[in-house]
């Protein structure tokens, strides 16, 4: 069997698809979702991620925490809401109600607190709420799909410091969700109530008890390993390579940004992260002669990962044209308010995304015959063919 057809044929075999590929779908739908306001789209992007997490979702903790984003991003609409009916903008003429104003003093002039509150403002509140919470769930379908652990594996050398406490703070989320579901299953055992307030108060303890345990094994596992060595390099090559990596994190950060922002040209955006990622780049090479570090049985970059990845920089790069070609195609029109279109094109590149859930091969779980292990050595099974 050649590498080919092994590529070809590893979507239908149960293996890890490497956490890199599903950051960059996920990090490309909430690209999509930041240039739009329409809420047909974010709708349609927020159907997209839970399909695909639904069908390629593994069979572990840190999974599960699709629902808590989903429910975070609810939380985040109604607190634009209410903050849109307070503070007020003073758009639009269809009032709704009139809350009791409060007088401010002269040098806060063009802010209010109460009075009239119009249907078109709270509806752009709605709408900017909803870019914000379907950000956010493109985030949890990234936590859902990609193994921390995996991930902190196929981080570089020279970012590897950076890295596990990256990974750490990203695994914090998945298992607080896993750390309540294993609390509330147990007092459901012990015939206690798992809701209310009471049961709430309850459960603060074991979670932070929990999280406190974590803590104490990983420093352990992180001192018994080495952790924080690095190998003799000279001193001009170790600060060029970190002033390049700086460099390089600063102009991807600049340029993630820019592009995620909707009020930025793209032409602004762009070039800051291609010149970031050549830095950094460059920076990394250079730096990673420092670290010592060995990798057991990396998780490879085949071709279903390939594919993953062009699922989500396929809606991304499309918005963003659509929004520089032509902006109110991705505007829902708010004053007056009008029932949002659907644009063809935009709709198009989202459902694309979905091929991720086909494409991507099918994650190993408790009743898979085959051995993980071997599932991501592809040279050893074409020896063995």
């Amino acid at each position: 069997m050649t590498r080919t057809a092994h590529a070809l044929g590893d979507r239908a075999l149960p293996r890890w698809t490497h956490p890199g590929a599903w950051w960059v779908w996920a990090l490309g739908l909430a690209t999509a979702a930041s240039r739009t306001t329409n809420p047909i789209l974010l709708a349609l992007i927020v159907a997209v991620a839970g399909w695909v997490v639904q069908r390629r979702r593994p069979d572990a903790p840190w999974s599960r925490s699709f629902a808590v984003f989903l429910r975070l991003g609810l939380v985040v609409i109604g607190i634009r809401v209410l903050f849109t009916a307070v503070l007020g903008t003073g758009v639009g003429q269809h009032v709704i109600l009139t809350l009791p104003e409060v007088p401010l003093p002269d040098w806060m002039a063009g802010v209010s607190l109460g009075g009239p509150v119009t249907a078109e403002e709270l509806l752009l509140a709605v709408y900017e709420g909803m870019v914000l919470a379907t950000m956010l769930a493109c985030i949890g379908a990234a936590n859902s799909l990609a193994s921390p652990a995996r991930l902190l594996a196929s981080v570089p050398a020279a970012l590897y410091e950076v890295g596990v406490a990256v990974v750490v703070a990203m695994t914090f989320a998945p298992q607080l969700v896993g750390d309540v579901a294993r609390v509330r299953t147990a007092r459901r055992l012990r015939g206690r109530s798992d809701r209310g307030v009471g049961a709430f108060l309850g459960s603060v303890m074991p979670v932070l008890e929990g999280a406190l345990e974590r803590a104490v094994d990983l420093a352990a596992a992180m001192d018994s390993r080495g952790y924080g060595r690095t190998g003799p390099v000279s001193r001009g090559v170790r600060r060029s390579g970190s002033a390049l990596l700086l460099l390089g994190l600063v102009g991807v950060c600049l340029g993630v940004y820019a592009l995620l922002d909707g009020g930025t040209p793209g032409a602004v955006g762009l070039p800051l992260l291609v010149v970031g990622l050549a830095a950094g780049l460059v920076g990394m090479r250079l730096a990673g002669r420092r670290g010592i570090r060995t990798r057991y049985r990396p998780d490879p970059w085949a071709l279903p990962e390939w594919l993953v990845s062009a699922c989500g920089v396929v809606p991304a790069v499309t918005l963003i044209a659509v929004s520089v070609l032509d902006p109110l195609t991705l505007v829902a029109a708010t004053a007056p308010p009008a029932w949002p279109s659907l644009p063809v094109v935009p709709a198009a590149a989202i459902l694309l995304a979905a091929l991720a859930g086909i494409v991507a091969p099918r994650p190993p779980g408790p009743g898979t015959v085959r051995d993980d292990a071997a599932s991501r050595r592809p040279d050893l099974e074409e020896v063995a063919a």
